[in-house]
């Protein structure tokens, strides 16, 4: 049985008994998890199996942008760059294949060198963003100022990420706006 998708069903179950306010235990969303993933699994096999007749070759070559040729691959909706002259076990290439498998907000990774990384994500919040921050122990006193995304240099263990998030000055913008309306009293001002 996958313990990966016994464990997402069971967050999955958490949430929707907090939602939903239901009388039910932490045993029994457990038990429930555990009982649920061989129907979810044999539900989710045919569409496994199609999905990977679909998939295209998993590595191609394409032509950057200094003339190089840099080794790409799609997964997910994430791309993965890597120099054709770092090792696939360094450090760095590591990492990538490691957050593109698990990290769904990450969009792009380019591996520089061994231990170089380019981490491109969309968080979904601002909680998210201050999540990925110390991921990589980013600090917002290194920030890179640009209107479309935040960049940030970090590291993680030997390897130094440079950290963009895509679209979180408009989360700050939205934070920052929700934060005005609601210092706003309700009602008529007098």
């Amino acid at each position: 049985m996958s313990r990966h998708l016994q464990h997402k069903l069971h967050a999955a179950l958490t949430t929707a008994v907090a939602t939903l306010d239901l009388p039910l235990t932490e045993d029994h969303t457990e038990r429930l998890a555990i009982e649920l993933t061989p129907a979810v699994k044999a539900i989710v096999a045919p569409l496994d199996a199609t999905i990977a007749e679909l998939v295209p070759a998993p590595y191609t070559l394409a032509e950057a942008g200094d003339g190089a040729d840099r080794i790409v691959s799609e997964y997910a909706g994430c791309v993965l760059s890597i120099q054709p002259d770092v090792a696939e076990d360094a450090p760095a290439a590591l990492l990538g294949l490691e957050l593109r498998s698990t990290q769904p907000d990450v969009l792009a990774l380019d591996v520089a060198t061994a231990t170089d990384l380019t981490v491109t994500v969309r968080p979904r919040s601002l909680a998210s963003w201050r999540w990925w921050r110390t991921k990589f122990e980013a600090r917002p006193d290194c920030q890179i100022p640009q209107s479309c995304c935040a960049t940030l240099a970090g590291r993680f263990g030997e390897v130094t990420v440079e950290l963009r998030g895509d679209g979180v000055p408009d989360l700050i913008r939205q934070a920052r706006s929700e934060a005005q309306t609601d210092a706003v009293p309700a009602g008529h001002p007098w």
